[in-house]
């Protein structure tokens, strides 16, 4: 049994479910694939053969190599377990950018041990790119080489970049809130899913704020951009492990600015 005091083995199986995700995704991007939607009439929320490929070939690696493990997926049933380890799996986060063609959606893996979330991974297979992190640190595989993921200083909301999912994934009380925040920022920006995080904690977005997320949106993320040297909360100041309402900062000082601006 692999321990989280030394992380190679376990990430080096991120990589492997990563690679078998990419195997069922990559051959249906931007490819005429159907599109179900799971929700009714007047609402959207899609899926495809693409999403329910990719999470049952990583849960299948899962069962065969850690079969005491627990599983938290998107797509399919929970698998419960009295392990202390469990894997939360979003195999296409941003599935509208997925369905338009646009190459900002990635497959999360996150692993938890006792409640918190301790690595993650988002793997982006169309531009080739891998953003890993074990709180401690974080770093980037890409095109360009391996490199230290490094959150950049922002401590003034005036100087931030902002991104969120869609102004309008808030209701109607968040929105007036998330509304204030924005007019003062020096730039917000919408629609990049998983991808605004990657981005926060390389240093190029400042902050993140979104709502409604579940725990397979965010876990995977968390160890990312702790590593890097940010911060992520719900919107209380408490433990994003669950999803909710979120905010991410790559500067510690931004982010208590924006708690005490959401609270």
């Amino acid at each position: 049994m692999a321990d989280l005091s030394d992380s190679h083995e376990f990430l080096a199986f991120f990589d492997q479910l990563a690679d078998a995700a990419a195997e069922a995704t990559l051959p249906l991007f931007r490819s005429r694939l159907a599109v179900e939607n799971k929700l009714g009439p007047g609402h959207f929320d899609p899926v495809t053969a693409a999403d329910q490929a990719a999470e049952r070939l990583m849960r299948d690696l899962i069962a065969a190599k850690y079969p005491d493990h627990g599983v938290l997926g998107e797509e399919f049933a929970n698998v419960a377990s009295e392990s202390p380890y469990l894997w939360v799996l979003d195999p296409i986060d941003g599935t509208r950018s997925f369905i338009s063609g646009l190459p900002i959606w990635g497959t999360l893996i996150g692993l938890k041990h006792d409640g918190a979330p301790r690595l993650g991974m988002m793997s982006q297979p169309f531009i080739g790119e891998r953003f890993i992190g074990d709180c401690r640190q974080a770093w980037y595989r890409g095109p360009g080489g391996e490199r230290p993921l490094n959150t950049r200083p922002c401590a003034r909301l005036a100087d931030a970049v902002l991104m969120t999912t869609s102004p309008r994934i808030f209701p109607k009380m968040e929105g007036d809130i998330y509304d204030r925040i924005e007019s003062q920022v020096r730039l917000p920006r919408y629609g990049a899913d998983c991808y605004a995080y990657a981005m926060l904690a390389a240093g190029h977005v400042d902050l993140v704020i979104e709502a409604g997320l579940k725990p397979y949106d965010i876990v995977a993320l968390i160890p990312v951009i702790e590593g890097a040297g940010g911060m992520v909360t719900t919107w209380d100041g408490g433990s994003a492990a669950d999803g909710g309402n979120i905010v991410a900062s790559g500067d510690p000082r931004l982010h208590q600015d924006v708690l005490r601006r959401l609270g």
